[in-house]
């Protein structure tokens, strides 16, 4: 409705009668001037689809959805992605229980410093594809209600979580899962990491799973299942010697030089 109005500095919005409204897809969509917006009136009782809705919208730094109502939505695909100056965002009251795709959900929100997801309920999503992707200051993350019992693609996931210290995804089910590609890559600050209960019968990607965790002290991946794994490219490059030794013997069908080696290829850019 408002995607690529990109002059726009305020809109007023408190008239509107949205109750049989079901899609709210694309709303705000590279709205990247707007600062602020109050939604606070809106009646999102019927709405299935609110994918995109805030993506891009790069300047604004606040945004109070206490009053939304989610319980029907199915898709917030790249929802908040791009939103690069929101520093707070309280979705507690948000119900995802019939949400099947969150792929990029909070991609690039590079100022996010803390995110609580401890209400959410994931029991049928599928999709958690760059979720996390790009918050590079995130320093505080929650999912321990996390369900992932459905979810088949985890790549890049937490990609470039460049703050994040201490990870616990004990929680995670990932029997289901088929790709875990740059799950956790460039996570320079990941010290701990807790993927103990990860089953990956089914998974045939892990490349660049790991890469460039430079400060990962321990990741003993001995209970990985890695029959169906045909992708390892740069699992292991940047990590310390002790994790290589760890995993070498698990590993040993794969060619050390292969998980190991530096990724050339294009660089990787944002777009929508």
């Amino acid at each position: 409705m408002f995607e690529q109005c990109t002059h726009l500095i305020n809109l007023d919005l408190s008239s509107f009668d949205t109750k049989n409204v079901t899609d709210m897809s694309f709303m705000f969509n590279k709205c990247n001037n707007l600062r602020e917006l109050d939604i606070s009136s809106f009646d999102t009782n019927n709405v299935t689809n609110i994918s995109y809705m805030f993506s891009s919208c790069t300047n604004l730094t606040n945004l109070d959805l206490k009053s939304f109502n989610t319980k029907k939505v199915q898709n917030m695909r790249y929802l908040f992605c791009g939103c690069e100056n929101l520093k707070e965002l309280n979705l507690s009251s948000f119900d995802t229980q019939n949400v099947t795709n969150m792929y990029g959900m909070f991609a690039w929100c590079d100022n996010l410093i803390n995110l609580d997801l401890s209400s959410f309920n994931t029991e049928n999503v599928t999709n958690m594809c760059g979720m996390f992707e790009q918050c590079r200051h995130l320093r505080n993350l929650v999912l321990s209600s996390f369900d992932t019992k459905d979810v088949t693609d985890m790549s890049f996931m937490f990609n470039r979580c460049h703050r994040l210290e201490n990870l616990n995804l004990h929680n995670f089910n990932t029997k289901n899962v088929i790709d875990m590609n740059t799950m956790f890559s460039r996570c320079w600050s990941l010290k701990k990491l807790n993927i103990s209960s990860f089953d990956t019968k089914n998974v045939s990607n892990i490349g660049w799973m790991f890469y460039e965790c430079r400060n990962l002290i321990d990741l003993d991946l001995s209970s990985f299942n890695i029959e169906k794994i045909k992708n390892v490219e740069g699992i292991f490059y940047d990590c310390s010697k002790n994790i290589i030794e760890t995993n070498k013997i698990k590993f040993k069908k794969f060619d050390m030089e292969e998980m190991t080696k530096e990724y050339k290829g294009e660089k990787y850019e944002y777009t929508l």
